[in-house]
């Protein structure tokens, strides 16, 4: 059976690479969002770099919403799993293996765009590829399945286009995958947490530029594999082998089940507090604004105010394993990692400004250690942007007081922050555009 089943594979991916429309909607469709994403997103440094998810996400939706099902849909015109049904397989390995083929379809098509990515507009790799391909697996997993349930409820081909345009649009428009998150409304951002295109993108942009990969995507994973199991057995139930066959009506209480999943899936982020509104990066900040900053009369890097150590300093003993506590500790600190970029970047700030105000032995090496997370943390020409918004924008937001968890203890006044945060801020900003020394 297993050789049969291998077979089958085998058969249904020559199938699909014979099929103008598998073609057409597994690797026409990535490459059109490909370019079009590479004309409307130009100013990113690097270019699509913060975009990648979304295309990744695309390409599978695509696929999933209208390849996989309308595959499934046609064979089943054809009497193909009419016959089927004859064989010694079950079901389960049957359209197991169906979906295992268009796994490694969408799982070529993403390849692909990042390879053509990387080809046009010079797009960095995934920092983290391991964790990129489990991170993927998830949200195909979730997508596929949803395929699964289209092609069951579909009668014939067009309506595989129908029910699939049902879920692809409403993901692509206000589920944060076409149009980034940080630009929707307060409200469509709110519906994007039903919707699970959304921590599909989040999956997947943290193994492109975020320092912790996935390991701070739990919450996403495990959303995306609650609805893929939904899906999957919503579509088991639902299956039908012939074209004539009827769907019972009590089966399709498991459709409401599989979107139930949404729904919990949404409750749950917004019991945790993962929908507040996050904000555009880039909102209300310009690049004539950014060169237009003054970054004459900032304290030296060696003096008591704003102090940075060289990138080049060499510790050892106590001081070097607290450095090395403190850099790895930053990497889970809930203050930095919050969703909004802006609030993040705040938050990692007020952390050296503690440490300077409160006189840290290691305030020096701890505002050093902040700059390069920040660095390999956030896209620069997002960090930018953000550094701007604290200059010029000091009271928005909130900012830390304390950070015990970062070994820094005592409290400081709120004032005092915001204003060392400027300062900090000034610095970290003049060196990303070199218009400071990072000697001093």
């Amino acid at each position: 059976m297993m050789r049969g089943v291998v077979h089958h594979l085998l058969l249904t991916l020559r199938l699909n690479l014979r099929s103008k429309q598998a073609l057409v909607y597994g690797y026409l469709v990535p490459i059109f969002f490909l370019l079009a994403f590479g004309s409307v997103f130009r100013s990113g440094s690097p270019r699509l770099m913060r975009q990648m998810g979304q295309l990744v996400t695309i390409s599978v939706l695509g696929g999933a919403c209208f390849g996989m099902p309308t595959g499934l849909v046609a064979e089943r015109e054809r009497g193909v799993w009419r016959r089927y049904r004859l064989l010694p397989a079950g079901i389960g390995a049957l359209v197991g293996s169906t979906m295992i083929a268009r796994f490694f379809i969408v799982g070529s098509a993403a390849i692909m765009q990042i390879v053509l990515a990387r080809v046009i507009y010079d797009t960095p790799w995934p920092r983290h590829p391991g964790e990129f391909i489990i991170a993927f697996a998830f949200v195909a997993f979730a997508f596929l399945g949803m395929g699964l349930v289209i092609a069951a409820l579909a009668d014939n081909v067009p309506a595989v286009q129908a029910l699939g345009q049902a879920i692809f649009l409403p993901m692509i428009m206000i589920g944060g995958v076409g149009v980034p998150l940080g630009v929707l409304p307060a409200w469509a951002q709110r519906v994007a947490g039903f919707l699970p295109g959304r921590y599909a993108v989040a999956a997947l942009d943290s193994c492109f530029s975020a320092a912790h990969g996935i390991s701070g995507s739990g919450f996403d994973l495990l959303a995306l594999a609650v609805v893929g199991i939904a899906a999957c057995i919503a579509g088991a139930r639902l299956f039908r082998w012939d074209v004539g066959e009827k769907i019972d009506r009590s089966a399709r209480w498991w459709v409401a089940i599989a979107l139930l999943s949404w729904v919990a899936v949404g409750v749950a982020a917004d019991f945790s507090g993962r929908l507040k509104p996050v904000a555009d990066v880039h909102s209300g900040i310009t690049q004539e604004q950014i060169d237009a900053i003054n970054f004459s009369g900032l304290p030296a890097d060696d003096d008591v105010v704003t102090p940075m150590a060289p990138a080049d300093q060499q510790l050892g003993g106590p001081e070097k394993q607290r450095i090395d506590q403190l850099s790895a500790r930053l990497d889970t600190w809930p203050p930095g990692r919050v969703e909004s970029i802006n609030q993040r970047v705040r938050n990692l700030v007020s952390a050296a400004s503690v440490a300077d105000i409160l006189q840290d032995p290691l305030e020096g090496n701890i505002g050093r250690v902040v700059f390069e997370h920040l660095k390999s943390d956030i896209d620069t020409d997002q960090l930018e942007a953000a550094l701007a918004s604290i200059v010029l924008h000091p009271q928005e937001g909130t900012v830390v007081t304390t950070a015990p968890e970062l070994g820094l203890g005592g409290n400081v006044a709120e004032d005092q922050i915001r204003d060392r945060d400027v300062l900090y801020a000034q610095k970290f900003l003049g060196k990303l555009l070199g218009k400071l020394s990072d000697g001093g």
